[in-house]
């Protein structure tokens, strides 16, 4: 059990002879990769938003949404349990999620003018902060830190999870998804383990560069972090709506 990250699950470090041969990880190819998977969200991302306000229409950029929502974990399943192909799915992924937060950004800023920016800034800014911490030592990935982050993680599945098979029943969850007081906490939470999820996926990306991984980890790497990245943003997001709709 050593990330929360679904796509650093254990085991996946594990590699062979054959990996190796084809040369070794390193932190800064695993970084050089993630803004690459970044630079390809933004323009997914950007073609998704622009079609939005061009139109005035959230029919126009439904389906491209469902798509990247669908086609998003397609590819990233594929990509966690073959890892090795992560070089191809990764990018796929990085612009199907792409399509993703273009649409879900577009809708908010539509309802809450400027609130994109703020939440950019504030996921740029959390992310420096939580490598500031894992680097300078603050915030150590211990065995019972990554147990409690696995935990927490976990319990917020479940409540997603349940949320979503109530609301096919036409059934909603209350409070928590609200703009109340609980609505609020449930989200400042939410945004608090998500953070700490950068922290383990930092300790691993650096535990395979220095276990000798093979050259495809940091497109694997890369997108672990993407996934994380993605999640904190989306949840930000929420809680900075939460906020504005009290004014």
């Amino acid at each position: 059990m050593e990330t929360a990250n679904p796509a650093l699950r254990p085991g996946t470090f594990r590699y062979g002879r054959a990996d190796l041969a084809r040369g070794g990880m390193s932190v800064q190819g695993t970084v050089n990769k993630t803004l690459l998977l970044l630079l390809l969200v933004i323009l997914t991302a950007s073609w998704t938003w622009s079609i939005f306000f061009k139109t005035g229409a959230p029919q126009a950029v439904m389906p491209l949404l469902l798509a990247g929502v669908i086609g998003g974990l397609i590819v990233g399943l594929v990509t966690v349990f073959k890892p090795a192909w992560a070089p191809v799915t990764a990018p796929i992924y990085g612009l199907l999620e792409g399509l993703v937060i273009g649409g879900v950004s577009s809708f908010a800023e539509a309802q809450f003018p400027g609130i994109v920016v703020q939440a950019v800034g504030l996921t740029f800014g959390v992310c420096l902060a939580m490598l500031f911490a894992y680097k300078s030592g603050l915030v150590r990935a211990t065995e019972k830190f990554k147990l409690g982050v696995v935990a927490a993680t976990g319990g917020i599945a479940l409540v997603y999870l349940i949320s979503l098979i109530l609301g096919l029943f036409q059934v909603r969850v209350p409070y928590i998804f609200g703009s109340g007081l609980i609505g609020i906490v449930f989200s400042v939470i939410v945004c608090v383990i998500a953070a700490l999820n950068l922290v383990l996926d930092f300790d691993m990306i650096e535990s395979g560069a220095a276990r000798g991984a093979p050259k495809f980890m940091e497109w694997y790497g890369a997108f672990a972090l993407m996934v994380t990245l993605i999640w904190l943003y989306l949840e930000i997001l929420r809680l900075l709506a939460k906020l504005r709709s009290r004014d």
